[in-house]
């Protein structure tokens, strides 16, 4: 009910109830630690930890206290290189350092197939992160030839190859979960880490949507204006990312703590 409550907040841009996400992962965190920790006890708690900070710190404002209206964008002179991997790194970094936990305490030795299919889960972002920045330096480079008193091309290309890196990131550190876990048998686990991934993909637009890049309208002259998300104008990507997001960790935990695994828990 949290996750679907959160999820229909984010998909009419208006929060149904603020502490839904909040909620979500603090019964995650009790389920844990009242189901049995797997060995190592505190690697659960701490990875649970971490995410429930960041979804307290990114708690929705109040409805009727957004700011809802136009987005006026100016000209561009010059690329700020670091804006899309400090928004993807924002918006995934609580993920990354709780799935660091997990693959931290649970390091060893990993059979052969678990990493080969591994290998093949990232071939399809690695691909769509490649197909992005080979687009998009393509346009920039048509842009530089008919504005040669544009933003620098090679700024441009420099801040997207930055911005798909935390998405990157991501991908690559949930596969090398799900590989680990799926090679001691938490099969249900490994599933949650493998869905994790998919994750990276809409990052990936948001991260170079953050790069305001010399491109099409944003060198003409004047500005451009858009209209921020309202219930109006739904957000479905966003709403799907946010039950794909969940529904993992629901995955992770109940696979590391549940029955299905070769090693004993610890009880609370």
């Amino acid at each position: 009910m949290c996750v679907v409550l959160h999820a229909v907040g984010v998909l009419v841009a208006q929060p149904v109830w603020r502490g839904a996400e909040v909620l979500s992962l603090a019964l995650l965190l009790a389920y844990a630690v009242l189901g049995g920790l797997p060995a190592p006890r505190w690697s659960v708690p701490a990875a649970l930890a971490v995410l429930l900070a960041d979804a307290v710190r990114t708690m929705p404002a109040a409805p009727g206290s957004g700011d809802f209206g136009w987005t006026v964008y100016s000209p561009i002179d010059r690329i700020d290189v670091s804006a899309g991997f400090d928004t993807g790194l924002t918006a995934c970094g609580a993920t990354l350092v709780a799935l660091a936990v997990l693959l931290v305490a649970g390091r060893g030795r990993v059979a052969r197939r678990p990493v080969v299919a591994a290998a093949l889960a990232a071939l399809p972002v690695l691909g769509y992160a490649i197909v992005r920045v080979v687009d998009l330096r393509r346009d920039l480079l048509a842009e530089a030839r008919t504005r040669p008193d544009g933003p620098d091309t090679a700024d441009a290309v420099s801040a997207v190859v930055l911005a798909v890196l935390p998405a990157l990131a991501l991908a690559l550190t949930a596969l090398a979960l799900a590989a680990l876990l799926a090679g001691r048998g938490r099969r249900l686990a490994a599933a949650g880490a493998a869905l994790l991934s998919l994750v990276a993909l809409p990052l990936i637009d948001i991260s170079i949507g953050a790069v305001a890049l010399p491109v099409s309208a944003f060198v003409e002259p004047g500005v451009l204006y858009a209209i921020t998300p309202t219930a109006v104008l739904l957000q479905p990507v966003p709403a799907l990312t946010v039950v794909v997001e969940l529904t993992a960790y629901l995955l992770l935990v109940v696979g590391l703590t549940g029955a299905e695994r070769s090693e004993p828990a610890s009880p609370a």
